[in-house]
Formats: C-alpha cells, structure tokens, sequence
C-alpha cells in the first residue's frame, strides 16, 4: 500500500522560503503566497513576501504591506526595521522616519536603525535631529561585540587580525560607519594615509554627524597637508548640536596652519573666556600672537600657561625663545624647580624636561653663566637626539647620490619641460642661516609676497625617493632620468596648485622659505625651471651652535648633535658647490656677515637677480606686518644688528666636536673647499 505524501506545514514552507530569498526573492514570493492562500493574513508569510518584494524593487508593495503588518505588530522590531527600510528605498521618506523612530526607541542599542533614520532625516531637512541619530549610533556601537574585539585588537599591536576582522564585517555589511572609521585607524597605524582617508571620508559621508570620526578625518587632513579639506571639515565640525572645546582648538590648528592667525586667536580667546585654567590653550594663543607680532601680549599669554602649569616645558621654552626677552633669576629658580619635580617622570614627561632644558639654557646663556648653558643645552639636546631618527651617513650618502646626478650633462639631457611659471621663490639654507631676514626683506617688495616654510617640494621629493626605496627603481639617478616632459610639467603644476592655499594677496611671486629644500634644487630646476633660488648662507659655527642651541617645533632632527649638525653644513655646502659648478649662476648666495655689513648692496643684488626693481620699503623690512613663525620672528621686525655674529665664541671650548664634523668647510667659508 502507496502511503500519501502529506504537504508540507506552514512553518516548513516558510522555511523553505526563507532560504530563497537572497537568491531567487521572486520564488520565496511564491511560496509565501501559496502559504497566505492556505492562512490568510498569517503575519510570517505576510513579513517573507514583503521582504521578497523588497529584493525584487518594488518597495511600495512592501511599504503597503509591511504598513499592516505594523499596525498589528507595532512593537516587532524586525518589522519596523524592514519597513523603516523599504519606505526608504520607496522615497517615502515621512513614513521611513516613523518606523525607525519607533524601532530605535524599541532597540536603542542597534546602531544600523539610528544610521539609517539619520539620513532619511536628513533628506527630510531635519539636519539637526540626524546630527543626533548619528550620534545616537555612534554611541550603539559602543557596545558591538565585534568592534570590540576589533579595538581590543588595534590596542594590542595586533593590526593585521583587526584588519581581517574589520574586512571580513565590510564585505557583509559595507556601509558601517564606526566599522570604516576603525579600518581607517588600522591603516593610519600601518601608515597607509591614502587607504586611512579613503575609509574615514566614507565613514563621515554615510553618517555625517559621527563628529569622532570627522575630527579624526581633519588630523588624517593635517598629517598630508590638505589643508583647504581639513578647514571645510572643521567648519562642519563646529556646527554640532553637542559642542565640545575640542572642536574649536582643532579649527584654530587648521587655521594656524592656513595663517589665517587672526581668527585663531580669536576662538583661542573665546575659549579662555569660558574656561581661562587652560594652559594648553594659553600657550596655543601665545604662539599665534607671537607670529602676529603682539610680543607683549604673547609674553603674558606664555606665562599665564607656566603659571597655571609650572612643568609646562614648552611654554617656557616658547619665553625662552622670544628673542627679546630675558628670562630673570625668579624664572631660572622655578624652572630648576620644575625639573626637580619632573626628575622621577623623565622617560614619561621627555617633552617637558627637554624643553626645560633648552630654556634654562637660553636663561643662563642671557646671564652670562656659559658653563652652566652649555650643560643644560647639551642635556636638552641628547634627551631630544632619543627621540628622533637621524642616520647622518646615510644622509650623506642621499646627497652624494644627487651630486652625481644632477651634472650639466644630465640637465640638459632631460631637455626642455617642467612647469613653466615664475612664481616661486625658494630661500634655502640650513636653519638660522639669516633666511628669515632674507624672506622679510623680499616680503617688503610690492611684488613678493612672504608665505611660510611649504612642505609641497620636500613632499614631491619624499614620494618621488619612495619609488627606490619600494624597488621601483634601481636607485636615485635612474628614478630622475624616468620624469618625463609630462611627468615633470604634472610635478610642477602640482607644486603650483597645492601652494596657493597659502598665497594671500594677488603679488605675483611668492616665497617658499622651507630651507631644506636645499636638497630639491635639482628637482626644482627639472619642474620649475623658472623658479628663483636664494641660498641663505651665515658662518659655519654661528649657524650650527645656533640650530644646536634651537629647539624647533618639528623636522630638522640633524640639529640635536654638535656632529651631526656639522656634517648635515658640509653636506649642504658639498652639494651647493656642486650645482654652482654644474647650472652656474641659478642659485643666488645671501652671505649672513655680507647683508648686516652692507644692507642696500646686498638687497640690490638680492633684487636684480628676482628680477624686481628696487624698493625702499626693502630696506625698512622691519616695519612691513606679516605673520612669521619661525624662531627669528622678533629679529625681523627690528633693523639689522649685529650682536648675533659671534655669539658662539663664549662657547668655543665646548665646540671640538662641531669643527672637527665640518672640515674644511670651516676654514674656507664663504667660499666652498676647493674640489
């Protein structure tokens, strides 16, 4: 006896439909429609063919029938989540706000339903509520097992197993916003700023209120110079409906960057207003009105910071560094105090102790104690040589590489090309060399406009030396003789574009005071052959024992050994030499002592090679108001002195290993070692 084959349950026919409807949605259709023939209304197979219908694109029939179910299963969070999503998919944007409205009041903690009901309110012109939602999803993520793991897993070094559970999550769901912020800080760890951006931008186009991740974008911004995008994101960023201080201090670094000091000044100024125990902010505001040129109320700005702070290292270091003040008996005594405090915090609180360091030195130096200067010049210096990576041979070796590069032969193999405009004007040198003098007195030409220490050359020449470190290239010279025409009319071009952010005024030359560029000016010739080169040059030992002596803010890590430095100005002066013998007359030599013995020859000379006419004001560069943010800033906005060309002697005992590093450069100058 044939036993009858009994039709499957509703439950089992669901079941079945189910595991069709990311495959063949219209055949779980099919199946929930058999089941509603059997038991109309069923809410299981109303909610299967409503998602069918979803997958299929028609999402009003969806909406239609995902409305009913809602209306008798009101508090089903699977429901209100599928309808919140088809009535987006259908443009119903009212009706999409309402069911994830009531979804995330039923399920605060999934991020995905604050996500979506922020963009459908932010489609509906309610931005303000989407800031929040998005806000509200941030925080729901919190609480995700998985980016838990994730960030416990970042924490721990353990990079590539957070880059593989990161991934693995993107490929499900691409469109998660605190998942491509993580991704985005794995790769930032393994260095890869381009990957970084890529996902943090992302992060903060799918959930525009997610103010975290915005705020990492900007310093991600920062990092590569994009410097207009990193103001367009913390403008955004101030318009948040939960303000945070936070947000204004990195809208001012954005500005500061830019030199647009005025208004950073200000927001640091309202922020002490609300707050005025801050003395991060307070030496933030002292270092913009420094570069304004408003000393005495830089002074006042520094030492509210110490005051509040007495440990503060660097805003002790930032008086110290004010040329034109002295820091007293009282001063010396509280920052000897403040080392004292620091001494079993050294390795935690380097930053401070070295700056304290370099101000004591400054101190006792104005005090006339050499002895005592030089110690505590020596200690800052060898606690900050720690920190920072400097293979001088190396460097060496980089420089004898673009000597036997860039020969008169080569030049004129390459041929025309490049880009052709006059605009830039490259003062290179080693710091302290007198370049800022230089800088200003070009400045004060109605036709020059003063601009800042640019990154844009060392970036080129940095990605351009990354093809032979990666093995593109089998070394320096090969990777040159690659540029094409095109490439190097690209390079120039580049420069040209990605500067002007930083240009002012409509004067049609600019400077470029980054003196490292030094290294570029073969480079330079090849992609901007029309640009001016000024090398700034000053005696040998006054420029290094005064980089020695000169805590910088960043780069220039050749400056923290008395070696070192003297090996990086026979580099410079070796490489210099090179170029005047090879591509004679392109480069334009400012000597320090010359300038200060006879101003007006010099500048005239200055000026016929830039191809300017004279100008007085040029000579009266010190009542010309720009900002200046290096460490000669004062100087500048004073007549030439010449109080600085032998402030090296009282040091002499201590210098041995400062000439013995600079050879016969030392002996020869101005001039270069003969061969």
């Amino acid at each position: 006896m044939i036993q009858q084959l009994r039709a499957p349950s509703p439950q089992q026919a669901l079941a079945e439909g189910e595991a069709l409807l990311a495959s063949a949605p219209h055949k779980a259709l099919t199946v929930a429609e058999a089941v509603l023939r059997q038991a109309p209304g069923f809410p299981p197979a109303e909610f299967l063919a409503a998602r069918a219908l979803r997958r299929m694109g028609k999402g009003k029939q969806a909406v239609v029938r995902l409305d009913a179910l809602a209306r008798g299963n009101g508090r089903v969070p699977a429901v209100l989540w599928e309808l919140g999503q088809a009535a987006a998919e259908a443009k119903d944007t009212p009706r999409a706000i309402a069911a994830l409205q009531a979804l995330t009041q039923l399920q605060p903690s999934v991020a995905g339903g604050w996500f979506l009901l922020a963009r459908q309110l932010r489609k509906a012109g309610r931005a303000d509520e989407a800031w929040r939602a998005d806000l509200s999803g941030v925080h729901a993520s919190s609480r995700d097992t998985g980016l838990l793991n994730a960030a416990v897993a970042v924490q721990d070094g353990d990079l590539d197993g957070a880059d593989r559970m990161l991934a693995e999550r993107l490929a499900r769901e691409s469109d998660d916003p605190p998942a491509l912020r993580l991704h985005g800080e794995v790769a930032w760890r393994k260095g890869e700023m381009t990957p970084a951006i890529e996902r943090v931008k992302k992060a903060v186009a799918l959930a525009p209120g997610f103010d975290l991740a915005r705020d990492f974008l900007i310093r991600l911004l920062l990092q590569t110079n994009r410097l207009p995008e990193a103001l367009e994101h913390a403008e955004v960023l101030q318009g948040s409906p939960i303000p945070s201080p936070g947000h204004r201090l990195i809208l001012a670094s954005v500005l500061v960057r830019l030199g647009h000091q005025e208004r950073a000044a200000g927001l640091y100024r309202g922020l002490l207003a609300d707050d005025p125990e801050q003395p991060q902010v307070w030496q933030n505001l002292g270092h913009v009105l420094k570069t304004l040129g408003q000393q005495g109320e830089a002074v006042e700005a520094y030492r509210a910071a110490v005051t509040r702070q007495p440990t503060m290292g660097e805003a002790w270091w930032s008086l110290a560094n004010l040329k034109t003040v002295k820091l007293g008996s009282e001063d010396i005594v509280a920052m000897e105090a403040a080392l004292a405090s620091l001494a079993d915090t050294t390795e935690e609180r380097k930053e401070d102790v070295f700056h304290l360091h370099f101000s004591l030195g400054k101190a006792l130096e104005d005090a006339k104690d050499h002895a005592a200067s030089f110690a505590h010049y020596d200690k800052g210096n060898a606690l900050r040589r720690t920190m920072i990576l400097h293979d001088a041979d190396a460097f060496s070796a980089d420089v004898e590489a673009a000597k036997q590069t860039f020969t008169a032969a080569f030049v004129a193999s390459m041929g025309d090309g490049g880009c052709p405009a006059p605009d830039p004007i490259f003062v290179v040198g080693l710091p302290r060399s007198g370049s800022t003098l230089v800088e200003q007195i070009m400045a004060s030409h109605p036709l020059i406009e003063g601009t800042m220490e640019l990154p844009e050359m060392m970036m080129i020449g940095a990605r351009l030396q990354s093809r032979v470190d990666e093995g593109e290239f089998a070394d320096f010279a090969t990777m040159i003789a690659s540029l094409t025409p095109a490439d190097r009319l690209r390079l120039g071009e580049e420069y040209i574009e990605r500067t002007r952010v930083h240009r002012q005024t409509d004067r049609p030359l600019f400077i470029d005071k980054m003196p490292n560029n030094w290294q570029h000016v073969g480079l330079i010739r090849l992609i901007l052959p029309n640009a001016k080169v000024v090398d700034a040059r000053r005696h040998p030992l006054s420029c290094c024992f005064s980089g020695w002596k000169q805590h910088f803010a960043r780069g220039q890590t050749f400056t923290y050994d008395l070696s070192d430095i003297g090996q990086y100005y026979r580099d410079y002066v070796g490489l210099m030499a090179a170029w005047d013998a090879q591509v004679p007359s392109h480069v334009h030599r400012v000597i320090y002592e010359r300038m200060v013995a006879d101003t007006e020859a010099e500048v005239r000379r200055l000026l016929d090679y830039i191809g300017v006419p004279f100008d007085p004001a040029c000579l009266e560069f010190y009542k010309t108001e720009r900002a200046v943010r290096t460490a000669s800033s004062e100087q500048v906005r004073q007549p030439i002195f010449r109080d600085g060309l032998e402030a090296w002697k009282p040091y002499e005992p201590w210098l041995g290993p400062l000439k013995a590093a600079l050879g016969p450069v030392l002996a020869s100058y101005p001039d270069a070692p003969a061969g």
